[in-house]
């Protein structure tokens, strides 16, 4: 797995063996960015839940991003993640919270320009999340929160004051975007 471009433009990137970690591939990386490229002026302060290597996140990084914070459940994700964030030069931007998303949820209180979710295909919450993250200081107008999600399970088009602007997809895996409704 490497950068796919920016700064540290194919630079490798380990990926955790031996998890439950389903890696985003670069043909679905690069659909995501090219999106994001078209309707995020500011990347400013980026949010990677489920980050699993932190290729998004780091992807994020090397286009441009000022900051980024990555939220990963598994030791061995977070402990690849902080090698990755070494490889690339990217330590000094960005904070790894090794803890649930869900409690991550629960202390984390700045606004993000960028969420990434990319939770595993057999997560039954994700609607949950998406639901309180709408419902969070998290989220503001500006904000653009992008999902990933197998086909098999569909996503509803409006959570709270989060509405889908665009899907997006690539064989199995979808690419949600969405975005806070104005005067929500």
């Amino acid at each position: 797995m490497r950068v796919i471009t920016g700064k540290v433009k194919g630079r490798h990137l380990k990926f955790p063996s031996g998890t439950k970690t389903r890696p985003v591939t670069d043909l679905v990386r690069g659909a995501i960015f090219s999106i994001l490229e078209n309707l995020n002026k500011d990347w400013s302060q980026v949010l990677d839940l489920f980050s699993g290597s932190g290729a998004l996140g780091i992807e994020a990084l090397s286009r441009g991003a000022g900051w980024a914070d990555f939220v990963e459940n598994q030791s061995k994700c977070c402990d690849i993640i902080k090698e990755n964030l070494v490889t690339t030069g990217f330590s000094s931007q960005a904070r790894i919270y090794c803890c649930s998303v869900d409690k991550a949820l629960s202390f984390l209180d700045k606004e993000y320009n960028i969420i990434l979710m990319d939770p595993p295909y057999s997560n039954t919450t994700t609607g949950d999340i998406i639901n309180r993250l709408a419902g969070s200081s998290l989220v503001g107008f500006e904000t653009t929160l992008v999902v990933t999600h197998s086909s098999r399970s569909p996503l509803d088009s409006n959570y709270a004051a989060l509405n889908l602007i665009k899907a997006h997809r690539h064989g199995d895996t979808c690419i949600s975007i969405f975005q806070k409704e104005v005067g929500s």
